[in-house]
């Protein structure tokens, strides 16, 4: 053993660097058959595997412009990074975008701005933005409620994300006065930190699963009672980045924590099914959204991707001739989200957020039905132009899901559906987790929601509103294409957006339904 163990050690560095170049080849070439690269050109052929996986960071940072990239350019990202941790987010000696380019937005400024006093509630807080309509006021619910911010969190798991993560997330929409939308993998105590909460009900049913996966209407009852924090049930129909798809959750995946939250077994896979076995039909839906609200007192809105319209034309004549139906309605967009898809679903299912709002909201419209329902808008729109844009269209509020991510440390590594986030954001692994301050990342997501809603007052008070509620189709142009070079959305949508009633900031503040400031003020 002696005489082993002092000819290993003789051998110098460089020799076992060779030994080892030498395994690989023979393994390259006489064991592995998976890679043909690897094979034909032993240890060299793995540089090119290599550059491949780290070539999303090659291009982020060394190669595209700062406007190439997909989904989020490097100035959007910038631009939430620094309005997270209270830096500069200005730009200097112009604007480096494509002001000519195809869908480029353009908001028409007034010639004189809307000016408010000392004692206006913007005056008192920059940051004071509440949704101009209350959800559930038509449908007389019992515990109606008026988001405190039009910019709020979208349905993202707990599972799908790290705890760490989610616990950031709520604890930042407390000190935002934002809500925070449980996505459907149950509510967890991760999102129990002092933020309002939109609980969120899949075809899986998590959170509210009878033993047999069907939905239980107790579990529900008892969970709102429970947690009096839940101000709104948002029934998910499809979600813009798999409309249509289910999924499974792996039995891998599911910890005891995991499997109490979503009240689904260990030790087996767990199906997500494409359809609601609740309800088969826009009837059946509307009567399991009565249900829930009377059971509750909650008002009970819907989330779907936008394709066809028929369905949506159907639920739209059974509102108006029963009174009855969904609180609010969240549009996604077709661009998908923090979900994984394929890439079938994710480039081609359902309408982009443009498209798809301005026909949906178009259905209801024509029935005169706008204004008993709050339209929330989801799909890349947590920048203060964007969301005009969505204002003008007839958006009511707007949820963000990468967005608040990026707030919170997220760096577009696109990996979130292989449980290795770099930043901790869309991972289950504790070490990866560790990286996270959840009272600084808390801190950094309000932050970034306060600037957002102070750009977009400064925006809004340009245009000569006082609200954003009070865009209009005509107040906002894109490019369209070489022969009309611009279009008010009006004109390129075909629809005006129906007034929203609105008398002044001052009487949204005085709103007893008003969510976040005024519970936080009791």
């Amino acid at each position: 053993m002696t005489v082993i163990l002092d000819f290993l050690s003789s051998i110098s560095w460089w020799a076992w660097v060779l030994i080892i170049l030498i395994i690989v080849a023979i393994r390259d070439i006489f064991i592995q058959r998976s890679h043909t690269i690897s094979h034909n050109f032993p240890i060299v052929g793995h540089f090119r595997y290599w550059l491949e996986s780290i070539g999303p960071e090659l291009r982020q940072y060394l190669v595209a412009n700062n406007r190439e990239e997909l989904p989020f350019n490097r100035i959007e990202r910038g631009w939430i990074y620094a309005s997270a941790k209270k830096e500069n987010n200005y730009e200097g000696f112009g604007t480096d975008r494509d002001i000519y380019a195809h869908q480029h937005i353009f908001i028409n400024n007034a010639m004189f701005p809307f000016k408010i006093n000392e004692k206006h509630p913007n005056a008192l807080d920059k940051s004071f933005l509440p949704c101009a309509k209350v959800m559930g006021e038509f449908n007389k619910r019992k515990k109606p409620y008026r988001p405190a911010s039009i910019i709020n969190v979208s349905a993202m798991s707990f599972g799908s994300l790290s705890a760490k993560a989610i616990e950031s997330l709520n604890k930042g929409v407390a000190l935002a006065d934002a809500y925070h939308n449980t996505g459907e993998g149950g509510l967890s105590p991760y999102h129990s930190n002092g933020g309002d909460v939109v609980f969120h009900i899949g075809t899986g049913y998590f959170g509210v699963r009878a033993d047999d996966g069907s939905f239980s209407l107790e579990k529900l009852k008892t969970l709102v009672e429970k947690n009096p924090f839940i101000r709104a049930i948002e029934v998910k129909l499809s979600q813009g980045a798999k409309p249509g798809k289910g999924g499974v959750l792996p039995a891998s995946k599911i910890t005891k924590e995991i499997s109490e939250i979503r009240h689904v077994p260990m030790g087996q896979d767990v199906l997500s099914p494409p359809n609601h076995s609740a309800f088969s039909n826009v009837k059946e839906m509307v009567d399991f959204i009565e249900l829930i609200a009377e059971e509750t007192g909650l008002p009970v809105g819907i989330k779907a991707a936008i394709g066809k319209l028929n369905q949506w034309k159907e639920l739209a004549d059974l509102m108006k001739k029963t009174g009855k139906g969904p609180d609010f309605i969240t549009v996604d967009g077709g661009e998908g989200g923090t979900g994984a898809a394929p890439p079938s679903f994710a480039d081609h299912v359902s309408l982009p957020w443009v498209y798809g709002f301005g026909d949906l909201y178009k259905v209801f419209k024509e029935k005169g039905l706008t204004e008993r329902i709050v339209f929330i808008g989801s799909g890349k729109l947590g920048f203060p132009g964007k969301a005009a844009m969505a204002f003008a269209m007839g958006a009511d509020c707007i949820n963000v899901a990468r967005e608040a991510m990026m707030s919170i440390g997220c760096i577009q590594a696109q990996v979130c559906h292989t449980n290795r986030c770099p930043a901790g954001v869309a991972t289950q692994s504790k070490w990866l987790q560790k990286g996270i301050d959840v009272p600084l990342k808390s801190e950094r997501l309000a932050q970034y929601f306060k600037t957002f809603k102070k750009e977009f007052i400064e925006i809004t008070h340009a245009a000569g509103y006082e609200h954003p509620c009070q865009f209009t189709m005509d107040d906002i142009e894109v490019n369209v294409d070489d022969h009309n070079l611009s279009k008010q959305l009006s004109g390129t949508y075909q629809y005006n957006k129906v007034a929203v009633p609105f008398t002044s900031m001052q009487d949204l503040k005085d709103c007893i339904h008003l969510g976040g400031i005024k519970k936080n003020n009791k």
